[in-house]
């Protein structure tokens, strides 16, 4: 029997274009899809649900996350790049099994529900084996978040016998046992990608491989991308191997390229004129280098990036504070810019607030190839939204809920979260059964402390 569920909103915004921002409007969801916008419906439902005091949005997208790195948040907060490499792939990487990757990936989830994220894209780049690689799924089915889970590589220095990971093509054998068995369908809550070392940290032997296997099994491949050229083996000189796949045909949507900081414009352009979707992790990609994040240059030729926050070792993982982040960077890119050309003071505000969140919804989900289901809130689409409590003191009174929601609000207003049109957070907490959490915690902390005693790593050292 179908499921009607009713909510009666106090604000909208939908980010549909055809359906807007309005207030006191009606959603009519049947089972996990949307089936009716409008005031007053007059619909019978099994539930009424009334938001009136609520800022009702799309769940967030969160298009790109290293989330069984959870437990370790902070820890990296005063980390350059190299630090980064050895502490955490060199050293703690390392000491992970697939319990620790499953807890991470659970309380990760979780963390993201809470604080308004229903879609994430799951970069998972400690995985040693099968084992290891379910165990992620677990988490992450455990938390009935929706996720792509985008299935990486361990990458220690080298293997036992001095093979560099980057002269190791991506596991054949585990990507296709978990799409034949464990994540065959694309209307999964949790689908499948490979997260692969693409030409910057691979020989191009290797590249090919990746590419050539993503294609052939129907997946979304995301790579690292910093230089969008070989530094890890320059005696290879795989300087243009963006360049070679594009020729071969091998560059599409079905292609992410995360960061690109120092990516040059000619090879920006090939990309994009591909079809490539570009993520950018601001708050990681400031902290971290010198190069403008490479979402300025893609709104500069009209398209929408999308934006995630990498990784809770070095930043929040607060999608508010990031969408606020990309949004504050563009802004003050333009009147630099602008005072550069000497066009300056500008005339009106250089970035839409708009554009913000289009970034962290529809262009998240444009990203991971799931705009037909998510990303806005539309007839026929997924119920995935949010609703934030609108009497919070930093929201009081609503003015203009999307200025409110991208500019002003955090993830203390997150008050329900809906998934597949069932609550995972609902009035300010987590549906997650409350025993099990607290068993949970203990033992994820005693999986840290583990982790930090075999690495020998204290907290606040580099």
């Amino acid at each position: 029997m179908t499921k009607k569920t009713l909510i009666k909103c106090g604000w909208l915004v939908s980010m549909d274009p055809a359906t807007g921002e309005s207030e006191n409007t009606d959603i009519l969801i049947e089972d996990d899809i949307i089936s009716a916008i409008g005031p007053q419906l007059e619909a019978p439902a099994d539930e009424v649900i009334d938001a009136g005091d609520m800022i009702v949005m799309p769940g967030l997208v969160e298009a790109h996350i290293h989330t069984w790195q959870t437990g370790l948040r902070g820890v990296g907060a005063e980390w350059v790049s190299v630090d980064y490499h050895k502490n955490m792939h060199g050293n703690m990487a390392t000491r992970f099994n697939a319990h620790d990757v499953y807890l991470g990936n659970l309380f990760g989830a979780l963390a993201q529900i809470d604080m308004g994220v229903t879609t994430i894209l799951d970069w998972s780049h400690s995985l040693r084996d099968l084992e290891m690689a379910e165990s992620a799924i677990d988490g992450l089915e455990e938390a009935k978040i929706r996720a792509v889970f985008a299935h990486g590589t361990a990458k220690p220095p080298s293997t036992p016998e001095g093979v560099p990971f980057g002269r190791i093509p991506h596991p054949r054998e585990r990507v296709e046992a978990l799409r034949k068995n464990r994540l065959t369908s694309d209307d999964q809550l949790v689908t499948l990608a490979m997260a692969i070392l693409g030409p910057e940290f691979s020989s191009w032997d290797v590249t090919l491989k990746d590419f050539t296997l993503a294609r052939d099994l129907g997946l979304l491949s995301s790579a690292h991308v910093w230089h969008g050229y070989n530094r890890s083996m320059p005696e290879e000189e795989v300087k243009d191997g963006y360049a070679k796949l594009s020729k071969l045909g091998l560059l599409g949507p079905d292609h992410n390229v995360v960061h690109g900081n120092y990516v040059q414009d000619d090879q920006l352009k090939m990309m994009l004129d591909d079809g490539v979707s570009i993520t950018s992790t601001v708050l990681v990609e400031t902290h971290g280098h010198g190069a403008e994040p490479l979402l300025c240059k893609v709104r500069d030729r009209g398209l929408m990036p999308s934006i995630g926050i990498d990784t809770a070792l070095i930043v929040s993982d607060d999608m508010f504070c990031e969408m606020r982040a990309a949004l504050t960077f563009a802004r003050y890119r333009e009147h630099f810019n602008a005072r550069e050309s000497g066009n300056y003071p500008i005339a009106e505000i250089p970035v839409k607030t708009r554009e913000a969140l289009e970034w962290a919804t529809i262009g998240g989900a444009r990203a991971l190839q799931l705009e037909d289901k998510i990303g806005s809130l539309a007839v026929g689409k997924k119920a995935d939204l949010v609703m934030l409590g609108a009497n919070g003191l930093n929201l009081f009174p609503v003015h203009d809920p999307l200025l409110s929601v991208v500019e002003l609000a955090n993830s203390a207003n997150v008050s329900s979260v809906m998934i597949n049109g069932e609550f995972q957070k609902r009035d300010g907490k987590l549906v997650y059964p409350e025993d099990k959490f607290r068993n949970l915690k203990t033992k994820f902390q005693e999986s840290l402390t583990r982790i930090m005693k075999d690495s020998q790593f204290v907290p606040g050292a580099k």
